[in-house]
């Protein structure tokens, strides 16, 4: 059975490596200027003292502001971005219509949530996969609150398709008029999803293969 990190973990362990390769790259540019721990201490408006745990790798708590101010002294710039490795933690909502998706799918079929997709070291995982149809189909399900980025929903989508090991996708979104208007306005993400989303349900119900990718509003 596969066990899944959890979020805060690999956040810490992250941002201590980030902190120690970013603490090279500075005792490097320090000892390539010809600068001592006290100048360069002395020019980024920290302590000599605090410069050496730093450098050391010593206080796990150094702030992105002393990185940056290190690295301006250095004639460095510090860049700090975001990029989506894995799934955001869910909320309420979400789980409420993963419930509801539950309880239309017929008995026969079985709904399990979070699981991770088939690549050794993806954090991503299915919101849930529905198994169970005769003949076999895997069913994966995405599943969202209150969207706002076509573009962004898209491409997310589009690769967890790619990767996922599924033969189905269901889009899944609470039925509030929000998310009517835009899917509605949203003719790309529309025509990626061919079975109509009631169809589908009509479907599930039945225990029988939706037929095809679909939006499902519920």
């Amino acid at each position: 059975m596969t066990t899944r990190q959890r979020p805060v973990d690999t956040g810490i362990a992250r941002g201590r490596a980030l902190a120690a390769a970013a603490t090279r790259e500075v005792r490097s540019g320090r000892l390539n200027a010809g600068l001592s721990q006290e100048d360069l201490a002395g020019a980024a408006g920290i302590s000599r003292g605090r410069y050496g745990r730093i450098e050391r790798g010593d206080d796990r708590q150094v702030s992105i502001d002393e990185l940056a101010r290190i690295g301006a002294a250095l004639g460095l710039e510090l860049s700090v971005r975001f990029f989506p490795v894995a799934d955001p933690v869910r909320d309420a909502g979400h789980r409420a219509v993963l419930d509801r998706l539950r309880a239309a799918c017929h008995r026969s079929l079985t709904v399990r949530t979070e699981v991770p997709l088939p690549i050794p070291g993806d954090r991503r995982a299915w919101d849930a996969v529905v198994t169970g149809f005769k003949p076999a189909v895997r069913c994966g399900v995405e599943a969202e609150t209150r969207p706002t980025d076509e573009q962004a929903l898209t491409r997310k989508l589009s690769l967890k398709r790619r990767d996922g090991g599924v033969d189905r996708l269901m889009l899944l979104l609470p039925d509030t008029r929000h998310n009517r208007a835009f899917i509605g306005a949203s003719v790309g993400l529309r025509g990626a999803f061919p079975q109509p989303g009631r169809r589908a349900v009509e479907l599930l119900r039945a225990g029988v293969d939706p037929g095809g990718d679909a939006i499902i509003l519920l």
